[in-house]
């Protein structure tokens, strides 16, 4: 028992304090939109994920919200959803197998444990490509402005898996997410609100079980362009 009392504490200690260190950032990391695209674009006025990114943002009060990308041949503009700014943001990894590539995974935890290496990745916004966050996050953060932003801004990774279990498959966006934490607020905070963004979209996706039942054939899809609104 007094075992379990210590590893809770030091639980309770670690959460704390990822939550105090945010608490008066830019930036709000909530964590995974979604599963699986059921269309294409998703990320665009009135298309379901939209909308329902909109809605979180008016739910926390905020006039603007972030999503991030793994970059695919998208431009990722900002655009309106009703009176909600959605933020585009996506990464180009030049030394990745790129969004349709395969994932490796060896990569992925080296990135987890030690960062993203300077200069790897790219930022790609309203057809403008970064060479650094810092920039690409200050254009965003003007655009938020401009749209009365008074706050930090919420920020979900799409989390869209175009292939593989998306309950393992973390999809679209996850290592922008996870850096722009780490950069933001420290890598304890980063490791907190990503573990907690993972298990989110369970409880707060209110078409979960529509995408988690149905992943396969909406893959299959978008694979085949079946999804996509021209």
């Amino acid at each position: 028992m007094k075992w379990l009392l210590v590893v809770v504490a030091i639980f309770l200690l670690i959460v704390g304090y990822a939550y105090v260190s945010t608490m008066n950032g830019p930036i709000t990391p909530e964590g995974r939109l979604a599963f699986v695209k059921v269309a294409n674009p998703d990320m665009y006025p009135g298309h379901l994920h939209s909308k329902m990114l909109a809605g979180y943002a008016n739910e926390s009060g905020s006039k603007s919200i972030l999503v991030v990308h793994f970059a695919g041949d998208s431009n990722y503009r900002c655009y309106k959803e009703g009176n909600v700014e959605i933020l585009e943001l996506a990464f180009v990894d030049t030394q990745g197998t790129g969004a349709e590539g395969a994932t490796n995974y060896w990569d992925s935890l080296k990135i987890a444990l030690f960062g993203v290496p300077d200069g790897r990745y790219q930022y790609k916004t309203d057809g403008k490509v970064f060479n650094n966050l810092d920039d690409a996050l200050n254009y965003l953060y003007a655009i938020a402005k401009a749209n009365g932003q008074n706050g930090p801004i919420p920020m979900y990774w799409h989390g869209t898996a175009r292939k593989d279990n998306p309950m393992f498959a973390q999809g679209c966006g996850f290592p922008l997410y996870f850096d722009i934490v780490r950069k933001q607020y420290g890598i304890i905070p980063a490791y907190v609100y990503t573990l907690r963004g993972m298990i989110m979209p369970y409880f707060k996706d209110p078409y979960a079980s529509f995408e988690l039942q149905h992943a396969s054939q909406l893959q299959n899809y978008y694979q085949e362009g079946m999804i996509n609104f021209k």
